[in-house]
């Protein structure tokens, strides 16, 4: 298989898959309305959802479960698998989370999807109504943990499609321990000063695609955490948010790597970061290789480009330490724009662990219309083309 290119079995199943969901017009549909859910935004409806989920899990058929216009209320909900057959779940309206924050923010999710193979989700509207919890964190009150918008744990041949997130309290989409996702024309809401609301967190997980999409949050636009594997993102509008992340890796001694990444044909606007990996400053095993990033703009980005292996707030848990994870095959390639620092490209590797092959290939990043400086610390690799700032390696 090549390297950095979408991974052609991965994406035949998938076809597979979904021309059998929609080579049929015959499938049974389970109408959440008519197992009692109103969309009036205030009756709770989960219970209506988990009847039909469970009516459609069971059927031997394909089976569509239908939430209809309207605004319904839903407290956390897991539509637990496997199912007997392919899954569609249609939302043409709106689901909201309750005034109250407790209400879901001490399980951890709100909507979780989990063990579920072959499943498309299509459409409609999410709303966490996170800003009471933010304003409780911000506060540094007593605060639950936060809920996540809509997960997918252990989950195979996932479709996530044209999809509105708002204001979640935590992340708003994940996706952990599964295979053959792809997320697509997404649109992610929350303010910039949200903390902690990811757009998309990928852990554990590999053959994941996202491609379309605006993702405008107060966290990474899309995180990839220990375990991601083969994974392509494109065409994406990030912004405002902290850009588009590998890492922190290294929490423990003993993680998985990130490996076989693409990041190609998307815009940063006004992030703190363009791409960046980040790595705590201790011991670990953990590594990132084969990652290109290629073919980005910034515009008015804060550090476009940046690998910090020396990530240790505050000093705690890692003084004097240096990062135990290897950084190797990492391409930036034909990024261009603006940066709001004088550094726009920052590359500040482990002094145990160098970073190794590194490819700046045509790289224009300007600061208040004159050349940019970069930064490099413990790297080895080679530049081509355009460089502008000038070549530190």
């Amino acid at each position: 298989m090549a390297k950095n290119t979408p991974f052609p079995f991965a994406s035949i199943l998938f076809s597979i898959v979904l021309l059998l969901i929609n080579s049929s017009n015959a499938m049974p549909s389970f109408n959440v309305q008519r197992y009692g859910a109103r969309g009036d935004g205030r009756t709770d409806a989960t219970k209506p959802f988990l009847t039909a989920w469970s009516l459609a899990c069971r059927s031997r058929a394909r089976a569509m479960v239908y939430i209809p216009r309207g605004t319904y209320l839903v407290r956390n909900i897991v539509f637990w698998g496997p199912c007997k057959n392919i899954i569609t779940f249609k939302i043409d309206g709106t689901l909201v989370a309750p005034a109250n924050y407790w209400s879901i923010g001490n399980s951890g999710y709100w909507i979780l999807f989990a063990k579920v193979n072959r499943i498309s989700v299509y459409g409609g509207t999410i709303d966490a109504r996170g800003a009471g919890y933010w304003s409780c964190r911000k506060k540094g009150g007593h605060c639950p943990q936060g809920a996540r918008s809509i997960s997918f744990s252990w989950c195979n041949n996932v479709l996530l499609s044209g999809l509105t997130s708002y204001n979640s309290q935590n992340m708003h989409v994940t996706v952990h321990h599964s295979s053959n996702v792809r997320i697509q024309n997404i649109r992610i809401r929350a303010p910039s000063g949200s903390p902690n609301t990811d757009g998309i967190h990928i852990q554990s997980s590999s053959g994941v695609t996202i491609s379309g999409g605006t993702i405008a949050t107060g966290d990474d636009c899309i995180a990839l955490s220990q375990g991601s594997r083969n994974i392509w993102i494109e065409r994406v509008n990030c912004g405002p948010g902290h850009g588009i992340s590998i890492g922190s890796l290294g929490d423990y001694a003993n993680e998985e790597g990130v490996q076989n990444v693409t990041v190609t044909s998307s815009v940063f606007t006004k992030t703190q970061n363009g791409v960046r990996i980040k790595t705590w400053a201790r011991p670990s095993r953990g590594f990132v290789r084969n990652v290109v990033y290629r073919n980005l703009i910034m515009r008015n980005v804060d550090n476009p480009v940046i690998i910090d292996q020396n990530y240790c707030p505050n000093g705690k848990g890692c003084p004097r330490q240096s990062s135990g994870v290897k950084i190797s095959g990492v391409t930036f390639a034909n990024i261009k724009g603006t940066s709001t620092t004088p550094i726009a490209m920052k590359l500040d590797c482990s002094g145990s662990n160098h970073c190794t092959g590194l490819r700046l290939q045509d790289i224009k990043l300007t600061y208040r219309r004159r050349s940019s400086t970069s930064y490099c610390r413990n790297v080895h690799g080679r530049a081509s083309g355009v460089m502008v700032p000038r070549n530190c390696l």
